[in-house]
């Protein structure tokens, strides 16, 4: 709560190094020594991850960088730990190991991200001018722009082939085009909780979703996101009311309810919900709706190959 204020206001908002394998320690060249106790640096972060892999302790030093709590500050480490194992190159520079603790903590307030990057003495990245309209090009063609959304929760799933989906305004995309009065009213929600007028912070919560924001609490954080209506793209799936309409939204349920998406949005639609191919953990949403039978090729507006392919096989 005190994060959002916080971040609202303004107020602040190698050699090899040791590489984590899963099931392994990671191993600490002597040079490295007064490195870590500094309490700076890439060999300081692999330090604490170990430290916390072992005790589950989140450096005490810490908390005069941020302002979240510690369950929240334990929930940063989990994040990171997994990350730096996973990584497929160990981070050998400052600023490769920041890129690391951004990606694995992209979720939270960015008040408290650059405390942690503070905190290793890490550079902090410049992010992008949201209103940007560069388009990598690694992207496929036709991509206005990619959503990386928080998790999506199962109530927010409609049907087959849509969903609500939230992204949060630390995102580079988003930060930069949240209007004033929704930050003003974000403040005045916390203000009215801090005194207790529940009352009022409800009915600004309220008027926040008028707004398409609302405030969700994410890892035991308060997190302000903006609201997306997503519709499936070059697929169709049965209304709800319709033979097999609860057995489409049920899988589609299980495949991205609770988890975090990356939307490719090509356009909106006359509804206007955004148009996306959607991926979750690896997996290309759509097509795996499709080779397991809860959803369509929508012919009339997607010819792909692959997606054909899928419906000839069925």
């Amino acid at each position: 709560m005190g994060n959002i204020l916080k971040c609202f206001r303004g107020d602040e908002e190698e050699d090899h190094y040791p590489y984590y394998h899963p099931g392994s320690r990671p191993h600490y060249p002597q040079q490295q020594q007064q490195q870590q106790a500094d309490g700076h640096g890439v060999a300081s972060l692999a330090h604490d991850l170990l430290n916390f892999e072992s005790a589950s302790m989140v450096p005490e030093g810490l908390k005069q960088h941020v302002t979240a709590s510690k369950k929240a500050q334990i929930k940063w480490y989990q994040n990171m730990l997994e990350a730096y194992k996973n990584a497929r190159t160990p981070p050998r520079t400052p600023e490769e190991a920041a890129q690391l603790v951004v990606s694995a903590l992209n979720w939270i307030q960015r008040a408290d991200l650059e405390g942690i990057l503070e905190f290793y003495n890490f550079p902090i990245p410049s992010l992008p001018a949201a209103s940007s309209n560069h388009r990598p090009s690694s992207l496929p063609e036709g991509v206005q722009f990619v959503l990386n959304t928080l998790p999506v929760h199962n109530q927010n799933i409609g049907d087959g082939d849509g969903f609500t989906a939230y992204v949060a305004t630390t995102d580079p995309r988003e930060s930069g085009n949240v209007p004033i009065e929704v930050h003003e009213m974000v403040i005045a929600r916390t203000e009215a909780r801090n005194r207790r007028d529940y009352k009022s912070a409800d009915a600004l919560q309220s008027r926040l979703k008028e707004a398409g924001y609302k405030i969700i609490v994410c890892s035991d954080e308060e997190i302000l996101a903006r609201k997306y209506r997503i519709r499936m793209r070059g697929i169709d799936a049965p209304e709800l009311k319709m033979t097999y309409g609860k057995e489409s939204k049920s899988a589609l349920v299980k495949l991205i309810g609770g988890k975090r998406t990356t939307i490719h949005v090509y356009g909106q639609d006359q509804f206007d919900r955004y148009v996306g191919d959607v991926y979750c953990n690896g997996v290309f949403i759509q097509e795996k709706m499709l080779k397991n039978g809860h959803a369509w090729h929508f012919t009339t507006y997607d010819k792909r190959p692959e997606f054909a392919k899928v419906r000839k096989k069925d």
